[in-house]
């Protein structure tokens, strides 16, 4: 015996028409899901601090010292592990670091420049950075750690 109904039946009307479509349902599931997906990855690289908390994985060494408050007008740079420079997301040259630095000097003239580099970065690399930004005119600098255990 037939559950469902369908339209080329005409043995008797006592039949009830039980096929329910869940296409479009699912459409709208899947769309709204790649919304929030798309909507949480811009909210995470625009997070306070100005990119300090950017979401960029960097391996940062264990330290003990009180945290740095971000504030809006600071300035993270990430040094990655084989040496590149990232700032807001963007890989970018020493040419482009030290042009960032002068914009921000210029924006305003006590930015604090935040250097997270990776646990296995040369010192020099994170050396150069730092004077990278004092030659720019930014001489508040900080260094990013994880909290020690």
């Amino acid at each position: 015996m037939a559950m469902g109904k369908t339209p080329g039946d005409n043995e008797g009307d006592e039949g009830v028409f039980a096929e329910i479509n869940i296409t479009p349902l699912t459409d709208i599931f899947l769309v709204l899901l790649i919304i929030f997906m798309v909507t949480s990855s811009v909210i995470v690289q625009q997070g306070p601090g100005g990119g300090a908390k950017a979401g960029l994985k960097v391996n940062l060494p264990k330290g003990g010292a009180a945290d740095v408050t971000a504030r809006t007008t600071d300035l993270a740079v990430a040094v990655l592990a084989d040496g590149r420079f990232v700032l807001a997301g963007n890989v970018v040259s020493e040419d482009e670091l030290r042009k960032s630095f002068d914009d921000a000097r210029e924006k305003d003239p006590d930015t604090v420049v935040i250097v997270q580099a990776d646990e296995g970065v040369p010192h020099g690399t994170v050396v150069q950075v730092m004077e990278l930004a004092k030659k720019a005119g930014l001489g508040q600098l900080a260094i990013g750690v994880r909290e020690g255990e």
